[in-house]
């Protein structure tokens, strides 16, 4: 049987910790980041976890799951 492919985008876009969580980064930090807060900009900056709506779907892209 063939493998499972990973899928370039989502290998850049996601990282999956040692405890099974994925994370993603926030948008809205590419431009226009003069206008906004120090304290907003800072919030932009950390990582989140994938709701879990969506985690199926970017397991499947990561290669994860069948």
């Amino acid at each position: 049987m063939a493998k499972i492919k990973t899928r370039s985008s989502a290998k850049k876009r996601f990282k999956v910790t040692k405890t099974g969580k994925i994370l993603r980064h926030r948008s809205n930090v590419g431009h226009n980041t003069g206008s906004k807060s120090s304290k907003h900009m800072n919030r932009l900056t950390k990582e989140v976890e994938v709701p879990k709506n969506l985690k199926k779907k970017v397991e499947k892209s990561l290669g994860l799951r069948g």
